[in-house]
């Protein structure tokens, strides 16, 4: 493919990126665009992925929400947290829920569900696997479409909190970090 029509999709899709984001108030380029965009052709097939996994995911809002922080904060990824405060917070997750993914699957407080969802977050960094009984407890709410996005989301997440953390993506203005 000619490098002006690579040009061409790298824009467009920055423009849904942008037109995505002005439903919650932000209408600049944000920094990891700036810094992704750089390499055109990786940008565009690496967007293709993470707009389905952020966008069009099978999962429900609150439950991508969850698996993401978790995974940034394990990575210790500034960027991916603080991003993801904001919009766990869109969605409705409270300040005690979003403190309390910092302290893991055990804690007080979590519902049944969400306590096994962190857990398979914590699995898959630590492990690169889902136990069976952490798996046998997805099976009970999950269907197929929405296993693999949560394998996949978390898979997706942590290499992003990789690349940011190692290329020293700033946090946005409006993005307060840990």
């Amino acid at each position: 493919m000619d490098k002006a029509v690579w040009d061409e999709l790298v824009e467009n899709i920055i423009e849904d990126f942008k037109n995505y984001s002005k439903e919650s108030g932000e209408r600049t380029i944000r920094n990891y665009m700036a810094t992704l965009s750089r390499y055109k052709r990786l940008y565009f097939t690496w967007s293709l992925f993470s707009n389905h996994l952020l966008m069009h995911s099978s999962l429900p809002e609150r439950d991508r929400e969850l698996i993401i922080l978790r995974i940034g904060w394990l990575c210790q990824a500034e960027y991916e947290w603080g991003q993801h405060v904001l919009r766990g917070k869109m969605i409705g997750l409270s300040e005690v829920e979003i403190e309390r993914i910092k302290d893991g699957p055990n804690v007080e407080g979590w519902d049944f569900h969400d306590a096994v969802l962190i857990r398979a977050v914590d699995e898959l960094y630590s492990d690169a696997i889902i136990s069976d009984p952490t798996w046998n407890n997805l099976i009970k709410k999950y269907d197929t479409d929405q296993l693999m996005d949560l394998v996949f989301t978390v898979g997706q997440y942590n290499m992003v909190a990789m690349a940011f953390n190692t290329f020293g993506v700033q946090l946005d203005e409006n993005i307060k970090g840990f």
